[in-house]
């Protein structure tokens, strides 16, 4: 098993690395409030050694320091460009609270009985073997432990105003391509199982939605931007109707003030059992 076996490779990004990061940045603070929110609902505290899967630039890893600042946090990324961002924006804090792991989701070689809690962010939609990286995150868990799977599923992807009647139909085209390359932008409905199947008990779900109208129109300026789908429609992905389309949106949400935008994602969490001993 390749340790990148997934579809996202920062070096293969649409609007060019420095851009694709600042587009990751509004992406990671866009409904961080919420999810923290969420994460402490699940059972996340201050204290608890935490593992984040796919950490990227660290701009989660830098929330969960600020939130958390008497836990240590294990940052896992499996680019190392992006872990050098990572590094040089976080060398502020104490190596005792922050550990870098260059290494893959599927082998992390970290020790097993590790962590109390682990946070995977939008890192399972792009794996091609999720069930194996689950059951790797299921063995550095200590027991009791806890993950939480933020991801997507395109079939609830939300809205946007003015709508476009072919939104549907590209953001199917989308997903049948990230399929043919190994990824899943359907996962969200599959984590239940997923999880279940690695092993994980007490399972929950639930929703975040962002909207531009709480949470700002920047950050879907930068999903929309139609820099992103060039590509898709030179080759053929999308036709020449979807990507007009799309480009519309892309300039309403730019520059009318009518329009605005909802995106919803999918929040998983199972913990690892405590077996009893006699």
């Amino acid at each position: 098993m390749n340790e990148r076996d997934s579809t996202y490779n920062i070096a293969n990004a649409k609007l060019g690395f420095q851009n694709e990061v600042e587009r990751l940045k509004v992406q990671a603070m866009m409904g961080w409030d919420k999810e923290f929110r969420n994460l402490s609902w699940y059972g996340l505290q201050n204290g608890m050694s935490v593992l984040e899967l796919g950490s990227g630039p660290g701009f989660v890893t830098e929330q969960l320091l600020n939130g958390l600042q008497d836990s240590k946090i294990t940052a896992l990324e499996v680019d190392i460009d992006l872990l050098d961002v990572a590094k040089s924006r976080l060398d502020k804090f104490p190596s005792p609270r922050l550990q870098f792991v260059h290494s893959s989701v599927y082998d992390t070689g970290l020790p097993d009985n590790t962590f109390d809690f682990a946070i995977a962010r939008l890192l399972f939609l792009h794996l091609h073997y999720p069930e194996k990286a689950a059951e790797e995150i299921f063995r550095v868990l200590k027991p009791g432990g806890k993950l939480v799977i933020i991801d997507v599923d395109d079939q609830v992807f939300g809205v946007v105003e003015p709508n476009f009647t072919l939104l549907s139909s590209v953001i199917q085209k989308l997903a049948n391509y990230q399929a043919s390359k190994g990824g899943n932008r359907y996962i969200g409905r599959s984590l239940p199982r997923l999880l279940a199947k690695a092993g994980y008990i007490d399972l929950d779900m639930d929703t975040v939605t962002q909207h531009s109208d709480l949470h700002g129109i920047e950050g879907f300026k930068r999903q929309f931007d139609i820099n992103r789908f060039i590509a898709f429609y030179k080759n053929g992905i999308l036709n020449k109707e979807e990507f007009d389309q799309l480009n519309q949106a892309s300039e309403n949400i730019n520059n009318s003030p009518e329009a605005y935008a909802m995106m919803n994602f999918v929040m998983a969490c199972g913990k690892k059992p405590i077996l009893n001993r006699l």
